[in-house]
C-alpha cells in the first residue's frame, strides 16, 4: 500500500513556508495603513497552523528518499495545496472573491501563468498586490528545482535528457532537492536583486520596482497594473527583456557558471537555438510592424521585442494592446506561445529542446527512407538521444495536442466563442497568461468567464506546470496499483 506520509510531511512543510511568506505582505499593509492587515494575518495563521499540523502528524513516515510512486504524487499535490491556501487572501481581502476566482488567481500565481481575473488593481491594497508577486516568485524557483530534480527522476516528456546534468538523485530525492535548491536560490535571489535595482534606477517607484522584478525573473507576468507593462514604456521595457531571457535560461548553466564553468552556457545549443529563435520572431514581427506604424520603426522594434520575448517566454507581460496590429502578428503571438523557454528555467509551454529533438527525429525518419539500409542516430547537443527519451518527447507533443483539441472543444461547449476557447486552452496549457480577442486578449482579463471555463482553464494550467505526463500518471489504475 502507498505510505502518504512522506507526501504529506514535506506539502505541510512548504504550506507553512507558504503561511510565513503571508507575513511579508501584511507588514506592507500595516505601513500601507489602510488596515487590509487583518487578512494576511488570519491567512497566515491558518496556513502555518495546517501546514505545521500535517508535518507533525506525518513525520513519524519520514524516510531517506522517496520512491518514483511518492514523487509523482508529491510532484502533483504540493501544486495543488499550495494555491488552495494561497486562495485565501483573496476570499478574505479586498477583493471579496469567490472560491473559484481565488483559486484561479492562486492557481495561476504560483504556476506563473499570469492570467488574473481581477480589475482594478492600481486600487487594490499594496499588500494583496505584494502577495500576487510572491506567488509567482516562490513558484518560479519552484518549478526549477521540480525540473531539475523530480521530472528527469520522473522520466517525464523526455526531461531524463537532463539527468546527468541535474545531478544524480535517484533514491535521495528530498536531500539532493534541498542541496540543488541552496545552490540556485542565490542565483534567483541574485537576478531579481538586479532587476529590481535596474527597475530602481531607471524611475520606477520602489513597491512598482519590487513587484515587477518578483514578476519578471520568475516570468510570471502579474502586474501593478490593468495595463501590465502599459504602465511603464521605453527604457523599462529593454530591461524587463534582457531579465526575461536571463530567466529563460538553464538554472543549471548558471551554477555551472557560478562554480567557474562558464563554456557549457555559451556552448549549450538549446541556448543558441533559443536566442536563434528570439532574434527571428522579433526580426519578422518588426518588418511587419512596420507597415502597421510606418513612421514609427523604433517603437515598431521595441514593441515587437518586449513583447515576443514576453509571450515566448510565458511571462505574459503585455505593454500595447496587440489585437490590433493585424491578423498576421496575431497569429504569430499564438504560435510563438508554444515555443517557451530552456528546460530548467522559469518559462513554460513545449520548450526549446522538445522542438530540436522532434525536428532531428524527422530528419533521421528522412533520411532512412532515403537509405533503408543506413544506420542514422538521433544526437542532442552532440551526444546520442536514447529510444527512451524520443518515445517520452513524441508521448507529449500527441498529449499536449489532444489535450489542446479537447480543452478547446470543452470550452466551446461553455458557450465561449472560438478564438476565446483556443487561445484560452492554448495560453492555460502553455502557461503564457493573456490569450487572445476582446475578452481574454491583452487588453481584458478572465474575470468575465463563466464558472465550468474557469475551473477547466485552472485545471490546464497544473497540467502545463508539471509537463502534463506527470499529473496523468496519477490518474491511472496502474499508478495505484504499483
Amino acid at each position: 500500500m502507498l505510505d502518504l506520509r512522506p507526501v504529506g510531511y514535506v506539502i505541510g512543510l512548504l504550506v507553512a513556508v507558504l503561511g510565513v511568506a503571508m507575513l511579508l505582505p501584511m507588514l506592507v499593509d500595516i505601513a500601507e495603513g489602510r488596515g487590509h492587515w487583518p487578512v494576511f494575518l488570519q491567512s497566515a495563521l491558518i496556513t502555518i497552523l495546517t501546514g505545521g499540523l500535517m508535518s507533525v502528524a506525518c513525520a513519524n513516515g519520514v524516510k531517506e528518499g522517496l520512491t518514483i510512486q511518492q514523487t509523482f504524487l508529491l510532484t502533483t499535490s504540493v501544486w495543488v495545496a499550495l494555491p488552495l491556501f494561497g486562495a485565501l487572501p483573496f476570499m478574505l481581502g479586498a477583493t471579496e472573491a469567490r472560491f473559484i476566482d481565488a483559486f484561479f488567481e492562486a492557481m495561476s500565481g504560483l504556476t506563473t501563468t499570469g492570467s488574473t481575473v481581477l480589475s482594478g488593481l492600481q486600487d487594490l491594497p499594496k499588500g494583496l498586490l505584494l502577495w500576487r508577486g510572491i506567488m509567482q516568485w516562490l513558484g518560479g524557483i519552484g518549478i526549477i528545482v521540480v525540473a531539475m530534480v523530480f521530472l528527469p527522476e520522473l522520466r517525464v516528456g523526455g526531461m531524463q535528457i537532463f539527468k546527468s546534468e541535474a545531478f544524480d538523485t535517484m533514491g535521495k530525492i528530498l536531500p539532493r532537492a534541498g542541496q540543488i535548491a541552496s545552490q540556485i536560490s542565490s542565483i534567483y535571489l541574485g537576478l531579481t536583486m538586479a532587476c529590481a535595482m535596474v527597475y530602481l534606477i531607471l524611475g520606477m517607484e520602489p513597491f512598482d520596482a519590487t513587484v515587477h522584478a518578483l514578476t519578471t525573473v520568475s516570468t510570471g507576468g502579474f502586474s501593478n497594473y490593468d495595463e501590465s507593462f502599459g504602465a511603464f514604456k521605453g527604457s523599462f521595457e529593454y530591461a524587463a527583456t534582457a531579465f526575461m531571457i536571463l530567466a529563460a535560461l538553464p538554472f543549471v548553466r548558471y551554477v555551472q557558471l557560478i562554480n567557474g564553468h562558464g563554456r557549457p552556457l555559451v556552448r549549450d545549443s538549446q541556448v543558441l537555438v533559443f536566442v536563434a529563435t528570439i532574434a527571428v520572431v522579433v526580426a519578422v514581427m518588426t518588418v511587419a510592424l512596420v507597415f502597421v506604424y510606418p513612421q514609427h520603426w523604433s517603437m515598431s522594434l521595441r514593441e515587437s521585442l518586449f513583447n515576443s520575448v514576453s509571450i515566448m517566454t510565458g511571462t505574459g507581460y503585455a505593454s500595447v494592446d496587440y489585437m490590433g496590429w493585424g491578423p498576421f502578428i496575431v497569429s504569430m503571438f499564438f504560435f510563438i506561445g508554444l515555443i517557451g523557454g530552456c528546460a530548467g528555467s522559469t518559462t513554460c509551454s513545449i520548450k526549446i529542446f522538445r522542438y530540436q529533438l522532434l525536428f532531428a527525429s524527422i530528419k533521421m525518419q528522412l533520411r532512412r527512407i532515403r537509405s533503408p539500409n543506413g544506420v542514422f542516430v538521433v544526437r542532442y547537443d552532440k551526444r546520442p538521444v536514447d529510444e527512451e527519451v524520443l518515445s517520452s518527447v513524441m508521448s507529449f507533443f500527441m498529449f499536449f495536442v489532444v489535450t489542446l483539441g479537447l480543452l478547446s472543444v470543452a470550452l466551446s461547449l461553455t458557450g465561449l466563442d472560438f478564438i476565446t476557447s483556443v487561445s484560452g486552452a492554448a495560453t492555460a496549457l502553455s502557461n503564457v497568461g493573456p490569450g487572445l480577442g476582446d475578452e481574454i486578449g491583452p487588453a481584458g482579463n478572465f474575470g468575465g468567464l463563466n464558472d465550468a471555463a474557469k475551473w477547466m482553464l485552472t485545471i490546464a494550467m497544473l497540467l502545463g506546470r508539471l509537463e502534463l505526463l506527470a499529473v496523468y500518471a496519477i490518474l491511472t489504475v496502474n499508478f495505484w496499483r504499483a
